[in-house]
């Protein structure tokens, strides 16, 4: 036609999209009068569609759909609440016709709209709204967070290509996750102009959340009739069904999109953002599914403002932590040094491409900045136009022609005034965005030009946005100035402090050192006795001088580990771990040690004291006890009494014959007299014929139950067993992942990847394996072992087979399932554990090299 006009989609701001007079033909309309007494209008389809016959227009609700239905339409509708943006939604019903209905209704603007949508006997929509939401609920930092939405929404869905598609505050979009068909390009990191989806359409994805498309090369339904009596046309706005635009559907035939699907991301009332799903054919996705797609996209919206928030207020909380530093250094440097010493950290407090600082003429700079003989001028200029505030541009040649000689470097300039004449400046630098971009596709990829231009092409309006921002940075955030003036308020309050600080650090200083050479004096002090009065004990007799410096060192490294401890943990330590750390030299296979009670802390005293007794206990089953010949036992148990005491039995089994000792060493009355004098405890040593039983008791206010202590500890301690050789598995190693739940594999999938293992082969059936192992060279496998109806079994023949190792997985126990020639495959436990998969796979990797 002559008379079109060329398209630049501006004219889009003015297309009508919410009245387009049609409906998309994967399903049907009927609109009533607002007391849903009579069809007002209906979509051209419904006759057939629906099976009726005759004239719709006119007739009763009751005619077309039946006493039952409208009565339940009706309830359905009360209970909605009037809200046209959340239609009502009823699953399976049956028309008079016989055929079944996923059905939604609303009222809107004196017109209740029920649109029909063959039934789907998908019944899994609640079941995959709490997964979806229960994987991003457990992810809180941004970009993870988009990462697996696309993920997710991509493996639940079945679409070719998901993106997560991000508003900037000009109103372009950027694609800022993206997962897609292996063999398709990559418009990750893309920016595309604001034109290309016009106002209208912004408007209506916050009144309807979610949008699809089945076809884009469908044949819209027209509605009968288009417009009522007074010409006024069927408001569409939150009609599932609702026909698109011509010039959208034109655009994603250019790109060789068949079918597509938006879920709105919604942040504080405004439009954040869209989940934008395409598929390289028809796709038409049941509505059960669109309800679990919506609660997710909800779900995501609330978290995603959570998370902003809790951006922002760690942001807050670092800047002040980072310039409360500064300010406890602001005694021992000048100003100057002070601040040029710390640029890094300073740069860390917003995002930026370059930074830098200018005191006293002085000129520090860091990343993409101007040259420093441009500095001055820069300054000069801020000046100027700053009045001794923060001052913030994304345009900076706009207000300073002289800065066109180094716009490609800096575009963006953030100006942080560092006192109250404008002479000390703080700067933030932004390059040109076009700078930092490249399309990330094949560059030679052609798209179809349609009968609109080949303005609505991907790269064409790739390029178009190129234009629009030359001579633009990132513009700067309200957040971003918010840090940049707590930045200025804490930096000039360093300044005011400076000399103040000085003198009080400096006294400060001088106490702190003094109470700091006590402390050590007093510490050493103690520990030098100790160690004085454990060289000073005789050699026992028949001991040689070298046992003698062995058993000496022993007791000097226990001591040793006890003092560490306290001074890392906080002034104490855990019972658990001390007795487990003496003993530990001394297990092995021939031998049975039994470690049990609840999580006791011991305090710094308590701790150093039992360290001794616990290394003189251990030694002595190691060298005459039960640990001394095979087929021994130690068992160690402690508890809490009702006073708050704790309670240590120590008891030796099926060692040597024990004898008491003739004579009482240091060892013994290290053993009877420490916990009582040291503690105020009690001890009680016996040598019984079956082994050596000891009991101390540690006073209440030298222990106390750690945090989550009610559960008891992992207290038993079996027996090393002889391991089975590991070797490195190489990152190119071609693994087959066998998996029937889709999510459970794309996390499987997923931490292998973070591992390093990028050549996955994922499988859902025993088919599909099977068929993977014939074309394929695959080298490990991971078998889930319950399929669903089936079991992993023939796959596991099939790799035994050939002799390609593999282990199985299992979430329920299963396996006593497997045959007694399976049953020396390691099973790793579902969900998984990334550490316990790759040392399982590194486990039968290396049995493959035996």
């Amino acid at each position: 036609m002559s008379d079109v006009q060329t398209v630049d989609l501006t004219n889009c701001d003015r297309e009508p999209i919410h009245i387009p007079g049609s409906i998309q033909p994967h399903g049907a309309l009927l609109a009533f009068d607002a007391s849903f007494e009579q069809a007002l209008r209906h979509s051209e389809n419904a006759n057939e569609l629906l099976g009726i016959e005759g004239e719709i227009n006119g007739a009763s609700a009751q005619t077309l759909l039946g006493r039952d239905l409208v009565h339940d339409l009706r309830n359905a509708l009360a209970g909605s609440g009037g809200e046209a943006s959340r239609p009502a939604l009823l699953f399976s019903q049956k028309l008079p016709s016989g055929r079944l209905f996923d059905i939604a209704v609303h009222l809107h603007k004196g017109s209740v709209i029920v649109e029909f949508e063959p039934a789907d006997s998908n019944d899994r929509p609640l079941q995959l709204a709490r997964s979806l939401i229960g994987r991003i609920s457990r992810i809180h930092s941004l970009e993870p967070l988009l990462k697996h939405t696309a993920r997710l929404i991509r493996g639940a869905l079945g679409y070719d290509r998901v993106m997560v598609y991000q508003f900037e505050a000009d109103g372009a979009g950027k694609v800022v996750s993206e997962v897609k068909r292996h063999d398709l390009e990559s418009f990750y990191g893309q920016y595309f102009p604001a034109t290309d989806i016009p106002q209208q359409a912004r408007a209506l994805y916050l009144r309807n959340t979610i949008r699809i498309i089945s076809s884009s090369d469908y044949r819209a339904i027209p509605l009968v009739p288009q417009l009522d009596l007074s010409g006024e046309p069927l408001d569409l706005s939150h009609a599932h069904l609702r026909s698109v635009s011509p010039i959208h559907l034109e655009y994603l035939r250019n790109m060789g999109v068949g079918a597509s699907m938006s879920i709105s991301i919604i942040v504080d009332g405004e439009l954040w953002g869209l989940v934008a799903c395409h598929h390289y054919s028809p796709k038409t996705l049941p509505m059960g599914l669109r309800v679990a797609a919506e609660m997710f996209g909800q779900f995501l919206s609330l978290h995603l403002s959570a998370l902003r928030q809790t951006q922002k207020l760690n942001t807050s909380q670092r800047v002040r932590a980072y310039l409360d530093r500064v300010l406890t250094m602001a005694s021992q440097l000048t100003i100057g040094e002070l601040l040029h010493d710390n640029l890094a950290d300073l740069g860390l407090l917003l995002p930026n491409d370059g930074f830098g600082i200018y005191v006293d003429g002085e000129w520090t700079g860091h990343g993409s900045t101007p040259d420093a003989g441009d500095i001055a001028e820069l300054a000069n200029f801020v000046s100027t136009v700053a009045d001794g505030r923060i001052w913030a541009t994304h345009k900076l040649t706009s207000q300073m022609p002289e800065a066109e000689r180094y716009h490609e470097r800096v575009s963006g300039l953030m100006a942080v005034p560092l006192s109250q004449t404008p002479r000390d400046y703080l700067f933030y630098f932004r390059k040109e965005m076009v700078q930092t971009l490249e399309w990330a596709g094949n560059p030679d990829k052609s798209y179809t030009t349609g009968p609109l231009g080949d303005r609505l092409t991907p790269r064409k309006s790739f390029a178009i946005w190129k234009e629009t921002v030359r001579r633009q940075a990132q513009p700067w955030t309200e957040g971003d100035r918010e840090i940049a003036e707590a930045t200025r308020a804490s930096l000039i309050e360093v300044v005011l402090r400076h000399n103040e600080a000085m003198a009080e650090e400096q006294a400060k200083a001088e106490v702190r050192q003094r109470m700091l050479n006590e402390e050590l004096n007093h510490r050493v002090k103690n520990i030098l006795a100790v160690i004085k009065s454990l060289v000073g004990q005789p050699v026992a007799d028949g001991d040689t001088i070298e046992q003698f410096v062995d058993t000496l060192r022993g007791r000097i490294q226990s001591l040793s580990l006890a003092h560490d401890q306290v001074i890392r943990g906080e002034g104490g330590g855990a019972l658990l771990d001390l007795l487990a750390a003496e003993l530990s030299p001394y297990r092995n296979e021939n031998n049975l040690l039994t470690m049990e009670g609840p999580r006791v802390w011991l305090d710094s005293r308590a701790f150093s004291v039992m360290a001794l007794v616990s290394h003189e206990l251990a030694t002595n089953a190691a060298k005459y006890g039960a640990m001394s010949t095979p087929g021994g036992s130690l068992t160690i148990r402690w508890d809490i009494l009702a006073t708050g005491d704790v309670v240590i039995d120590w008891t030796e089994r099926g060692g040597p014959p024990v004898t008491i000792p003739s004579r009482s060493g240091f060892g013994t009355a290290l053993l009877d007299r420490s916990v009582p004098y040291d503690l105020g405890g009690k001890s009680e040593v016996r040598y019984e014929p079956g082994g050596l039983v000891a009991r101390f008791q540690i006073p209440a206010r030298h222990a106390r139950l750690q945090a989550k202590s009610k559960e008891q500890a992992e207290h038993v301690t079996t027996p090393p067993q002889a391991s089975t050789p590991t070797s490195e598995l190489p990152p190119q190693t071609r693994i087959l992942l066998l998996e029937d739940q889709m999510l459970i594999a794309l996390d499987a999938e997923s931490m292998l990847n973070d591992q390093g293992f990028l050549a996955v082969t994922t499988c859902s059936s025993v088919e599909e394996a099977l068929e993977a192992l014939s074309v394929n060279a695959l080298q490990i496998a991971i078998l889930d072992i319950n399929l669903g109806v089936d079991t992993s079994i023939p796959v596991a023949e099939a790799l035994r087979e050939r002799k390609v190792p593999f282990v199985f997985a299992t979430g329920y126990g299963e396996g006593d399932v497997l045959p007694s020639h399976l049953t020396d495959v390691p099973v790793v436990k579902k969900p998984y554990a990334i550490g316990e998969l790759v040392g399982a796979l590194r486990q039968v990797w290396g049995d493959r090299e035996l």
